[in-house]
């Protein structure tokens, strides 16, 4: 009977440990070019974001993920509003993003389509080194090409 007890106690602890190691297994999503999407931009594959951006949760409404999301998107990275400007326009052609017009100025500007869906992007600087970043991605229903 001892046997017993001692047997299911060692069951138990297995399964308890085994629980609690795959409880802690996190897993990477990665973006096209294979690099890991954090999680927080995770549901947003198609829309590429600069290191050490940190989205607004309270002014970020988005329906749906994956290649189908609606809505706004609103983060602050720590570069001025220049460089983000350069990281989209360098990035969202990689992602199959066309470019239909983009506009450099105090709250730039960037508009792209794919598929049936199109993207605007306004960059604001809020400090030399910050800027604020909105992407709102709407349906193209007319499918410009």
């Amino acid at each position: 009977m001892a046997k017993k007890i001692l047997k299911f106690k060692a069951m138990l602890m297995a399964v308890f440990f085994c629980l609690c190691g795959c409880a802690t297994e996190t897993f990477e999503i990665n973006g096209i070019d294979g690099s890991p999407i954090p999680p927080a931009f995770a549901n947003f594959p198609d829309i590429p974001f600069p290191e050490q951006a940190y989205m607004e949760l309270g002014d970020t409404k988005a329906l749906g993920s994956g290649d189908n999301w609606i809505g706004s998107v609103v983060y602050t990275a720590p570069y001025n509003a220049s460089r983000v400007f350069d990281f989209y326009v360098s990035e969202m052609p990689k992602n199959r993003w066309i470019e239909v017009a983009v506009v450099r100025a105090r709250i730039s500007q960037m508009t792209y389509y794919r598929d049936n869906r199109a993207v605007q992007i306004l960059i604001e600087s809020t400090s030399d080194n910050e800027s604020l970043v909105t992407i709102t991605a709407i349906p193209n229903q007319l499918n410009i090409k």
